[in-house]
């Protein structure tokens, strides 16, 4: 006989069944239908990257077997002086490339912001080269800059200035990779500081032209401190697309010199960061150095990331 304090069997069945689900059991369907993006980010995400990790600390040509080499290859970056210059001449394009930029687009933003008629015209239009194939505009920018028959070269001629030869010096190569970087870039950029712009209260406006404010005051104390997250979010984007630039390079120069397509052109004026990482790992087949150079090219981005989104918020304050 079932004491007070005790439940009858089937009372107890029944009252394990009425109890809420909670947890993985209750929500199963809701993991299975996300769970796709999980797998696949874990095949070619998280796999890849920690397999990156495990190559560097070993020597591999990509056929034979690894060979342990611990932090060899990492000391051994700290003082490749190539890997010195690509940071160098990465940090020299992003420079070239960004703050232009960053100006062009607040510019272009503020005037499609006041433009009454086809607005989603001069949208569409200035958005255009960011979805335009890298390679085929390089190879556009490449003709643009030519020393002999280039349209650049063409119009200092016209107003009676020498011809420069952009692709075969080095400030001319750096020039060139950062301007086909601004006309890819500038667009995308506007359309972010379109969208910081739509959402400040047009009463701010009003009332600072109450009180006598021009367009420059009016920019400087309300546009700008408003549109700091967005102009952090275009920074920290451009930081990270503009460190890691490849095709750009790779493609402008790659008929320049008689080097690998990897070389960054004569004088490897414009090897970037991610084409030494090609350059180590395909041209000289060892992918363990290429693996080490890939961590440095992270660590450098995360770096430049952190000071660029510390001096934005410090400006903020």
């Amino acid at each position: 006989m079932a004491t007070a304090l005790e439940e009858p069997p089937a009372t107890a069945e029944r009252s394990a069944a009425a109890r809420p689900r909670t947890g993985l059991r209750r929500h199963w369907h809701l993991y299975a239908a996300i769970s796709p993006f999980y797998l696949l980010f874990l095949a070619f995400g998280l796999v890849p990257v920690g397999f990156s990790l495990y190559l560097s600390l070993h020597r591999w040509d990509g056929l034979g077997p690894m060979e342990w080499a611990g932090l060899t290859q990492y000391r051994y970056l700290l003082t490749d002086i190539d890997f010195w210059s690509s940071i160098g001449n990465t940090i020299v394009i992003w420079a070239l490339a960004t703050f232009p930029m960053i100006f062009l687009a607040m510019v272009t933003a503020v005037l499609l912001n006041s433009a009454v008629r086809f607005k989603n015209v001069y949208r569409f239009a200035y958005f255009l080269p960011n979805v335009t194939s890298v390679v085929a505009v390089a190879i556009i920018f490449g003709s643009v800059f030519s020393t002999n028959f280039g349209l650049v070269n063409a119009l200092l001629q016209a107003v009676g200035l020498d011809q420069v030869a952009w692709l075969n010096t080095p400030w001319g190569i750096k020039v060139a990779i950062a301007t086909l970087m601004t006309w890819q870039w500038t667009g995308y950029n506007a359309i972010i500081f379109l969208a910081g712009l739509q959402t400040i209260p047009g009463e701010l406006y009003e009332a600072a032209r109450i009180d006598g404010a021009g367009p420059v005051q009016t920019f400087f104390r309300i546009t700008l401190p408003l549109m700091r997250p967005m102009l952090l979010f275009v920074l920290v984007v451009s930081t990270v697309t503009g460190l890691q630039s490849f095709s750009e390079p790779q493609v402008l120069l790659q008929n320049t010199a008689n080097e690998s397509t990897y070389s960054g052109g004569p004088g490897h004026a414009g090897r970037t960061m991610v084409l030494y990482f090609f350059q180590q790992t395909f041209d000289n087949n060892d992918f363990g150095y290429g693996a080490a150079v890939a961590w440095g090219i992270f660590l450098v981005v995360v770096i430049f990331s952190i000071i660029n989104w510390r001096l934005v918020q410090r400006r903020s304050e």
